[in-house]
């Protein structure tokens, strides 16, 4: 069956407009244009937009989902299982959060007393699954499984105050690091606070410090494209930086 770009549009609940942005970005064109000038969609367009919504609901970006869609090695099964994956982990995660509001509202009644800690327990499920799915497999490699499920256990078990503390840490180490990144020396003051800072919030996590950790993580974020991309998606450069910086603060420069 063939569809006109109005009709392949209202069969998937998208606009046209996103259709003609897909085709010119590359993404996804017709199967061809007819005699008239109009973008006419087969059978497999339709299932490679079915592919592409459903990474679009996965929060990957366009310019990811046609990355992965152009690869040779792409495969629409396999594409298909992993969707399915991710939809029942996230299916779980708001399972957790609905019975979160439940005993929350359950609580309000005056039937159940919540402790704190409880009140937040599906979000910091969500933030450990999220660490796991990224950086899981490089960090139990680095540090073993021990570490790992220590540091789950310790943010499990924060209080609210102390979620609170490691949010607001996080925020600090970005605003001081920007700050020390502007006066390009990784020795200086601000730079020096900045690792601090990290180191702070790093012991939330880990329960325990030490110097070669610190300085290990910090090269991890130049090594590993994903926590370069982060450290420098406001100033290229930064991840680098507060590895140097690092490195001073732990003594591990040379």
């Amino acid at each position: 069956m063939e569809y006109t770009i109005q009709k392949l549009g209202r069969l998937a609940g998208v606009s046209a407009r996103t259709l003609r942005h897909y085709d010119e970005i590359g993404l996804l064109k017709p199967a061809r244009i007819n005699t008239s000038g109009y973008r006419i969609y087969g059978q497999t367009e339709v299932d490679l937009l079915q592919q592409i919504l459903f990474y679009r609901e996965l929060g990957i970006s366009l310019e990811e989902i046609r990355s992965i869609m152009a690869s040779p090695d792409f495969d629409g099964y396999a594409a298909l299982q992993e969707h399915r994956k991710h939809l029942v982990e996230r299916r779980s995660q708001l399972d957790r959060l609905i019975a979160n509001v439940d005993k929350t509202i359950a609580e309000r009644e005056g039937t159940i007393t919540m402790t704190n800690e409880q009140k937040f327990e599906g979000f910091k499920q969500k933030l450990i699954e999220n660490n796991e799915k990224q950086y899981g497999e490089e960090i139990r490699a680095k540090y073993g499984q021990e570490h790992v499920d220590r540091s789950s256990k310790q943010l499990k078990n924060m209080t609210e105050e102390q979620y609170r503390q490691i949010e607001k840490l996080g925020e600090e180490v970005l605003s001081s690091l920007a700050a020390a990144y502007a006066t390009g020396d990784p020795a200086g003051e601000l730079a020096q606070k900045a690792a601090d800072l990290h180191r702070q919030w790093l012991s939330f996590y880990w329960g325990s410090y030490s110097k070669e950790a610190h300085a290990g993580v910090a090269q991890m974020y130049v090594d590993d494209e994903r926590f370069t991309a982060y450290y420098d998606s406001k100033q290229p450069g930064s991840a680098e930086f507060l590895r140097d910086a690092v490195l001073i603060y732990t003594g591990m420069s040379n």
